[in-house]
Order: structure tokens, then sequence, then C-alpha cells
């Protein structure tokens, strides 16, 4: 059986490989895999003393097994989306770079606004579609090359990804594992706040703004009839229902995160000062549904790759290799392991890698709440790496980087290495943070 299940596994790598160089798409890749690796399984046991589901089957599982996690994705985005269409980001933009001089303040507030829209759905590349454009343009005024403006806008995002209260690294790990997804913020938030800080310092030191005059009268007009009430009220709608469902369970019904975030939407529509017609709010939400529909696929297609490996013995094999490794081996390759496999398999990285090592460290007593904050801080260093690159190059068109993608690299290396060794110190000493739960 252990020959059998190696020999699939081959199969299912070279399978990946080969539509990924052919296809462009590793979500594409990732259905075909788990396809291929669940028809080969099925072929070769047949008539055996294995029996394995034939793979319509496999694949039907497969793309309801995140299937909530794919919904919440899309509602969230939608809520993010519209909130920018009504001007509400805009207006607060203006209002900052009109009532502080200082670079640091707004770099601060630049940062903040980036965290905003991926930590309420879980996808960097949403920050980066909602406000890397407006939050470039003010960035440069800070005296920041085009270099240094792409990697503040990249390094923002993948935080923004691994923020709470939505991390889909997490989210799939827990899930997988059977744990409550509960006690990850403060483990999530302090890492991020110190890589947040330096990120700031390391790109921002010696640069010079332009005067505010100049940055103003680059930015969009913010709608005349927009005020605080408006801009605070669809944010404190949602971020209050959240923290309803987590500190007051048992005294407020079961909402959800879509149905939360579809009550956002409504509060936003409510509080635009521009009425918008039924048509002009269709065009935003079916335009969130292309922008979204890559990350969507991803999310299903990990699905599909996860239900094949589950049925067919690879994900048991993967995760017995990783639990007969020598501790002091897989501290030294994990973050080498986490962000390619990032880049290979996007959040599929999480079920792959994540869930054995989770499983493995549970069976060895540790905390595995701080294992999962630990590897979800390591995955989103991927996201800049070969062959999908998703906030990597998405960021680089966004911004308009025309240097070369190892320039790129080379100038978020020392955040990235930092986020990488944070996350490496609480994968080793799981313990010591368990104070932050």
């Amino acid at each position: 059986m252990y020959l059998y299940t190696t020999i699939l596994f081959v199969i299912m790598v070279a399978s990946f490989v080969i539509c990924s160089r052919k296809l462009k798409s590793p979500e594409i890749s990732m259905a075909i895999t788990g396809v291929v690796g669940a028809l080969v399984a099925y072929f070769m046991y047949l008539g055996g003393e294995y029996q394995i589901d034939f793979p319509v089957r496999i694949l039907v599982e497969g793309l309801f097994t995140n299937f909530d996690l794919a919904i919440s994705f899309v509602c969230a985005s939608v809520f993010v989306n519209l909130y920018s269409y009504s001007g509400a980001m805009t207006a607060v933009t203006r209002k900052l770079v009109g009532t502080f001089d200082n670079k640091w303040i707004l770099l601060t507030f630049m940062a903040a606004f980036m965290l905003v829209p991926g930590a309420l759905t879980g996808a960097g590349s949403i920050s980066v579609f909602v406000l890397g454009g407006l939050v470039a343009t003010v960035v440069r005024y800070m005296g920041l090359s085009d270099r240094k403006t792409t990697a503040f806008v990249f390094i923002f995002a993948i935080l923004s990804a691994a923020c709470p209260p939505i991390n889909l690294w997490t989210m799939m790990m827990t899930a997988q594992c059977n744990m409550p997804y509960v006690g990850f913020t403060k483990l999530l938030a302090l890492p991020i706040a110190i890589v947040g800080i330096f990120t700031i310092i390391y790109l921002g030191w010696g640069s010079k703004r332009e005067p505010k005059e100049k940055i103003l009268a680059e930015l969009p007009e913010a709608p005349e009839k927009m005020n605080m009430l408006r801009i605070l009220l669809p944010l404190v709608v949602v971020i209050g229902l959240i923290l309803l469902t987590l500190y007051a369970p048992f005294d407020v019904p079961v909402i959800g995160l879509p149905l939360t975030f579809i009550i956002g939407s409504f509060i936003v529509v409510l509080c635009n000062p521009v009425k918008r017609t039924f048509k002009e709010y269709f065009k935003v939400v079916n335009d969130t549904m292309e922008q979204v529909f890559p990350l969507v696929a991803t999310v299903l297609s990990v699905g599909v790759l996860q239900s094949s490996m589950t049925q067919i013995g690879v994900k048991g094999l993967i995760g017995v290799t990783f639990i007969t490794l020598p501790l002091v081996m897989l501290y030294v390759t994990v973050l080498l392991f986490g962000p390619f496999a990032q880049g290979c398999l996007s959040y599929g990285s999480a079920i792959i890698i994540g869930a054995p090592l989770v499983f493995m460290f549970n069976t060895r007593g540790m905390d595995t709440t701080v294992v999962c904050a630990a590897l979800s801080l390591m995955f989103p260093i991927g996201d800049c790496l070969p062959p999908s690159r998703i906030t990597g190059r998405l960021t680089c068109e966004t911004v308009g980087y025309q240097g070369s993608y190892m320039s790129f690299l080379k100038q978020i290396a020392i955040p990235c290495a930092l986020l990488g060794a944070l996350a490496l110190v609480m994968f080793i000493t799981p313990g010591t943070f368990t104070f932050l739960k």
C-alpha cells in the first residue's frame, strides 16, 4: 500500500507540474491533478482489496469541501468593494492628508487602510484591488521610490491576508483538524504589528514628502455629503456583529460571516450620500465576482485536491512523512517548504502542509493554536513566489512598477525575512506564546 500511494503521489506531482507549465493556472492544475490521481487510483485498485470511489463523486464532494469559505470570501469582497465605491475610503484619505503633515503618521494610516480589506476577506489581493492604487499614490508623495512603494503595498497586502478576524489558512487548517477557530486574534496581531512598524520605518527612512496641496490635487474627489457617520456606521455594524458572535455566542442568533457582510453591504448602500441605481450597484457586484473569481476557484480547487488526496491515501502519506521527520530537520526546512507550497498550491498549502504538521504537534502535546498561527504567518510570504505569484504579480500591475520582478523581490526580502523569523520562533516554541490566546 505504501508503494502504491508513493506511485500515486509521484503521478500527481508530475500532473501538477505539467498542467502548471501548459495551462499557467494553479487553480485548474490543482483540480486536474485531483481528478488524475483519483482516476489512476480507481483503475489501480479496481477489483482489489481497497475500493476507491469513481472520480465524479470525489470531484463533487471536493467542490463543496471549502464552499462555506468561498461564500464568506465573496460576501466580504462585495462589502469591501461597495464600501470603496461609496467614496468612504477616498474621503478618509483626503481628510488625513489635509490634516497631518507628518510623513510617519500618513504612512501608518496608509498601512492600516491596507490591512482592512484583507482582514475582512482573508485575501491580500483584495486589499491590492480595492486600495492598492490609492495607497500607492499617497505613499509615492511621501517620497518613496517606485520600488519601495510597490514593496509597501505588497507587504501590507500579505499582512492583511494573515490579519484577524479572517485568516483563510488558519480557517482551513482548523476545519481540517476539527479545531475551534478561536484564540488567534492576539497571536496573529502581535507579529503583524511588529512587521508592519518595521516595514514603515525600513521603507520610509530618508524619504521626504511632497506638499499636501500637490497630493490633494492628485487624489480623487470625495462625495460632498460624506460625513463620519456615513463612513463609520457600516464598519461598526460589521465589526460589532463579528465581536458579538465571538464574545456573546449564547446571547445572539447564529448569523455567520456571509450574512454579516450582506447586512453590512445594505448599510453601505443606505449610507451612500450619492443615490445610485440598482443597475450601478449590480455592476459593482458583477465586477467583484470577476475580480474574486480566481481566488474562489483556488479555494474550490483546493477542496477537489484535498478530497482526492484523502480518498487515495496521498494525504496520509504526506502526513506520515512529516510526522517521521526529525524535529530539527522540520524546523530547518519549514520556512522553505511553507512559502514555496503557497506559491505552488496557494491556499492548498494549509491542507497539504499545514494540517499534517498540526496533527504531528498535537501528538507531541504542543499547543496547536500557536502552531496554526505560526504557519499562517509563513504561508503568505509565498504569494510572491512562482508559479502563481498571485499578490506579487497583482501588486506590480496595480502600482505600475516597471522594474524587474527580481528587484521587487530584493526590496521585500528583509520584511519577509522578519515575518518568517517571528513565525519560526512561534513554531519552535509554541508554549511561550500561549499567553496571547
